[in-house]
């Protein structure tokens, strides 16, 4: 394999690995170790050109910039949550959407909660638990696919400067994902980044965020 086909490849790799290529632009990572966890990956039997590819992963001004950018908008951005809420994933199909229109309207009509997500597969309808028999009930057998009850939102609101910082989501996602709380949902649109999580999750991804926000 040439030296340049190695270099794109490794680069490519941490690319995909943010912790890794964190940790080298950060420089607080051993070279060597990661060469070795990259080559076996890879299966590359260069180990001298994986570790001079990995001293090349670009560590200049552009990711600074990029990070205190979205710690800028972090600073201007609040947390709020809210609990007993619930995930209907539905089936498909222009009878589905006719069906839930009522119901949709209506909960808007009076403030509650209702987000609807359209998915490769469906419609992902995040309601309040107490709102959950209202969507189900015009709906015909066989099209409600699955109902996950017991979740909590965590939502993140900040300036509408957020849709020209790139990272900010990514930011979030693995700071929760580092604390070992399981994402059911994600959605970032606008000003607001929303999080589904397990209502055991709650306390600790409210307060590990709220650091970030700092």
């Amino acid at each position: 394999m040439s030296e340049p086909s190695v270099s794109r490849q490794v680069r490519e790799y941490l690319d995909t690995h943010p912790a890794v290529g964190d940790a080298l632009r950060l420089g607080i990572a051993n070279y060597s170790a990661v060469a070795r966890r990259v080559s076996e990956d890879l299966g590359v039997r260069r180990p001298d050109a994986v570790v001079a590819a990995c001293r090349r992963y670009p560590r200049g001004r552009g990711e600074a910039h990029r990070e205190a950018n979205v710690r800028r908008v972090l600073r201007k951005s609040r947390v709020e949550t809210r609990t007993k809420v619930a995930a209907i994933t539905v089936g498909q199909g222009t009878d589905v959407l006719q069906r839930l229109g009522d119901v949709v309207e209506e909960l808007l009509d009076v403030n509650s909660l209702c987000r609807v997500i359209q998915v490769s597969r469906g419609v992902v309808v995040i309601v309040d638990e107490d709102s959950v028999a209202r969507v189900v009930r015009p709906l015909r057998e066989g099209q409600v696919l699955g109902v996950r009850r017991n979740l909590t939102e965590l939502a993140v609101t900040s300036p509408e400067s957020i849709e020209q910082t790139p990272g900010l989501l990514t930011l979030l996602t693995s700071v929760l994902s580092s604390r070992g709380i399981n994402i059911v949902e994600a959605l970032s649109c606008f000003t607001d980044t929303v999080f589904l999580l397990d209502r055991d999750d709650l306390n600790l991804a409210a307060a590990t965020l709220s650091k970030v926000l700092q």
